[in-house]
């Protein structure tokens, strides 16, 4: 097969370690400016990849992550987010890691080269056909992702993946692949710089357009949100406010009463 990981060209920049602290951030900054034209131009298939998430979650299914390292963290970090921030369950989004938990934290050795846990991890999780699996791997060459989205697709279940290089073995096994070429890396091989912010920056877009589309989110507000902490109960009472006509002490009574934004003003409409 004809692939090049562009992720692990030689990096353009030489003699790091001449540089001064202005030069090498200035240096970091430009190449990080690149990554979000990288993204746009993936803008179709990520767009498709969400219409199918979306349509997918509809009918009962769920999102699954799977990555290693830095690229498993991500997914983690965005599925965690999902239920404070959409009011969603904990199970409706999930990230998974090679090496499991642990492997949030340390790197877990040949952890990433399994090609049989994957699908074990998921199997764990009951996975089924309304599920989708959308497997991250900036080389796109990672064998635990790949691995696991052969299995999925064995089992008729739908998979996408975010790859940071083009025509890789992963996208050419996903049924929805996103490709992001984001280019060699500031330290040459170092995925977690611009191939993790392009990472990061498409997972935005999947969870927040799939949950938008879901109607977890109204005007432009989080009215699903789980109050939390002092700081979201005050956001939650002066959203109310900008909803309805009511005082603040009146916005507070109402969100201690129905627990979230949402049914606060929707029963204040209904009375």
């Amino acid at each position: 097969m004809n692939f090049t990981k562009t992720t692990e060209q030689s990096s353009k920049y030489e003699h790091l370690e001449k540089m001064s602290v202005a030069q090498l951030l200035q240096n970091i900054n430009n190449e990080d400016k690149t990554v979000p034209l990288a993204v746009e131009k993936a803008l179709p298939q990520i767009e498709i990849l969400v219409s199918k998430v979306v349509e997918k979650m509809k009918l009962g299914g769920r999102l699954f992550y799977i990555g290693a390292g830095t690229s498993g963290r991500l997914g983690i970090v965005d599925a965690s987010e999902c239920p404070p921030t959409f009011g969603v369950p904990f199970d409706l989004v999930n990230g998974i890691i090679a090496g499991g938990d642990k492997a949030i934290r340390r790197a877990v050795e040949n952890a990433e080269d399994n090609t049989t846990q994957a699908w074990m991890d998921l199997q764990e999780q009951n996975i089924a056909e309304n599920d989708v699996v959308i497997g991250i791997a900036a080389s796109g060459t990672t064998p635990y992702v790949i691995s696991g989205l052969e299995r999925c697709n064995e089992n008729n279940i739908t998979t996408g993946c975010i790859t940071c290089n083009e025509g890789s073995p992963l996208a050419l096994t996903a049924h929805f692949p996103i490709e992001v070429v984001v280019g060699p890396e500031f330290i040459t091989g170092s995925s977690r710089m611009k191939a993790g912010t392009a990472q990061k920056l498409v997972l935005n877009m999947i969870s927040t357009a799939t949950m938008i589309q879901l109607g977890k989110v109204k005007g432009n507000k989080m009215v699903d949100m789980q109050l939390s902490n002092e700081k979201l109960v005050d956001r939650g009472v002066k959203m109310i406010m900008g909803e309805i006509p009511v005082t603040y002490e009146k916005a507070s009574e109402l969100l201690k009463t129905f627990g979230s934004v949402r049914k606060a003003v929707d029963g204040f409409n209904n009375n």
